[in-house]
């Protein structure tokens, strides 16, 4: 199964072209998109009759659906208050189609001027049980215009919970940016494909429970909509779940090498080499400075040990250890470097002469994304492929951008940093990205702010090397490990709430992550 494309909103309008001049209607598309709302309403509220609703409706396409969406409630037995922002709709245009079939069932509507006093609408919207949100739709760019600005505050005093239609009025579908006031909904009901502005903040934090239903635009017009990323679903990651052939031993289960940890941050190196079991690897051997293996082995149980050579002063890997790493390396499948090394110039040295010479893939992290910091020629030298997991700050450091510039072009950076350098680049974030050296950018949806804590990033690093020793093509373990992760990480906060999560719940809670995900994504 294909990902789900990640579209822009011009991208969705010419879908909806498209889908009409293959002979599918403009009306009947707005009434499949009106119907769907109130099916999404009535599955989460149950019983609409006597409640009361405010629909807010713009002049455009976005306000046909509210039309629809009026009529249907009314017809449900709900009271319906219909207010209708800027000038009517043209009686021969799809929304003045719905318009007037409407108001032919009873329902009138309120014209909002731009200077008219808007008391009736927020008396309205204070008598509410349930707001609809139509009023602006994908294409949408720039802040909202002030006779809808003011609308849009006017709602977001009101307390009962909005039902966005397609997306949130006031933000930007192809970028997630909200540059003027942004309705907040409890509930955002999106048509065919999901839009970019749904998945990144801040707009994402708008959108409330986000519903993708399929309302019957053309498989060929979707099959043609440029796509700037897809969408990492449960679905098409199922497939990918490494298992385990009856008779299988743990030599067949992939074997990693982890090299990581100096003194004050064994912690990291332990969750890094933990996380390698715990995503299904046969085993893990984690190479830390010699003087720290006492303090690792403490820790660990499952977790294979090896002393490597250290600045005994700094308690820190030294230069001199490369002969060893390598060796540790050479019958391994994967090898993770960087949890908690340091930042010492003979660590960094050691670094910057392993990486083009390890000849198994590698997942490099933290302080070993440090020490390549202007200093990618290693990354051009490497005999086996890379994934590169760097949050937005490491990521700076690597690429030169501004974290500016990153937060405003994630998918770009990611994408032209992974093709340049042929590596898979998982940038770090909310939402996490993923870029292949091929170009293909995907989405992660998974994960809360609860796992902004340390030691989150090591789970992953050890995630993904456990996926790859498992078989896993780098590009797809870098995509099914961020799934996981995150997933582990939603299991973790729904335990335990946000406030309280650690790392080491992440690492327990991923076997039931990856269990979840290969239960659910299979027919």
């Amino acid at each position: 199964m294909a990902f789900v494309k990640l579209v822009t909103g011009s991208a969705m309008a010419e879908v909806d072209r498209h889908t009409i001049a293959l002979g599918t209607p403009g009306r009947v598309l707005m009434e499949r998109a009106g119907r769907a709302v109130v099916e999404v309403i009535v599955e989460r509220w149950r019983e609409l009759a006597d409640i009361s609703a405010v629909v807010l409706c713009g002049s455009g396409n976005n306000g046909g659906d509210g039309y629809v969406v009026a009529r249907l409630l009314h017809r449900a037995g709900a009271a319906v208050q219909v207010f209708a922002a800027g000038r009517e709709p043209a009686a021969d245009s799809d929304a003045g189609h719905h318009r007037a079939q409407m108001i032919t069932a009873g329902v009138s509507a309120v014209t909002l001027g731009p200077a008219d006093d808007l008391e009736p609408f927020a008396a309205a919207l204070a008598r509410a049980d349930l707001v609809v949100d139509a009023l602006l739709g994908t294409g949408l760019t720039g802040a909202p215009r002030v006779e809808h600005a003011r609308l849009i505050e006017a709602l977001n005093l009101g307390r009962a919970p909005v039902v966005a239609v397609d997306l949130p009025s006031g933000l930007d579908a192809s970028t997630g940016s909200t540059p003027g006031p942004c309705v907040q909904a409890a509930v955002t009901v999106t048509f065919g494909l999901p839009k970019i502005g749904h998945l990144f903040y801040p707009g994402r934090a708008r959108c409330g429970v986000l519903r993708l239903v399929d309302i019957g635009f053309a498989a060929e017009a979707i099959a043609a909509a440029p796509a700037p990323a897809r969408l990492l679903t449960e679905e098409a990651l199922a497939g990918w779940i490494p298992v385990r052939s009856g008779d299988a031993h743990k030599g067949q289960c992939g074997t990693v090498a982890v090299v990581a940890g100096s003194l004050g941050m064994t912690g990291a190196a332990v969750l890094a080499a933990e996380a390698v079991l715990a995503a299904g690897a046969g085993r893990v051997t984690l190479g830390v400075p010699a003087s720290l293996i006492d303090v690792v082995a403490a820790k660990v149980t499952e977790v294979m040990t090896r002393p490597l050579p250290e600045l005994r002063r700094r308690r820190c890997l030294a230069s001199r250890g490369l002969g060893e790493v390598l060796d540790l390396a050479r019958g391994t499948d994967c090898l993770a470097l960087g949890p908690g090394l340091g930042r010492d110039r003979q660590t960094i040295d050691l670094v910057r002469r392993l990486v083009p010479r390890l000849p198994v893939p590698l997942v490099l992290d933290a302080d070993g994304l440090f020490a390549l910091s202007g200093c990618l020629e290693p990354l051009a030298q490497r005999p086996a492929a890379t994934v590169l997991t760097p949050h937005h700050g490491e990521f700076a450091r690597l690429s030169a951008a501004t974290l500016a510039e990153i937060a405003a072009s994630p998918l770009d950076l990611a994408r032209q940093f992974a093709e340049g350098h042929r590596v898979t680049l998982v940038l770090k974030g909310a939402p996490t990205v993923v870029a292949w050296p091929d170009g293909e950018c995907l989405v992660n949806p998974t994960g809360n702010a609860g796992m902004a804590t340390a030691g989150a990033g090591d789970v992953l690093t050890g995630t993904i090397a456990g996926l790859i020793a498992q078989g896993l093509a780098p590009p797809k373990a870098a995509c099914l490990g961020v799934y996981v992760h995150g997933r582990a990480g939603d299991l973790a906060r729904d335990q335990h709430g946000e406030w309280g999560l650690v790392a080491g719940d992440l690492r327990r809670c991923l076997p039931q992550a990856i269990l979840d995900t290969y239960r659910g994504g299979r027919p």
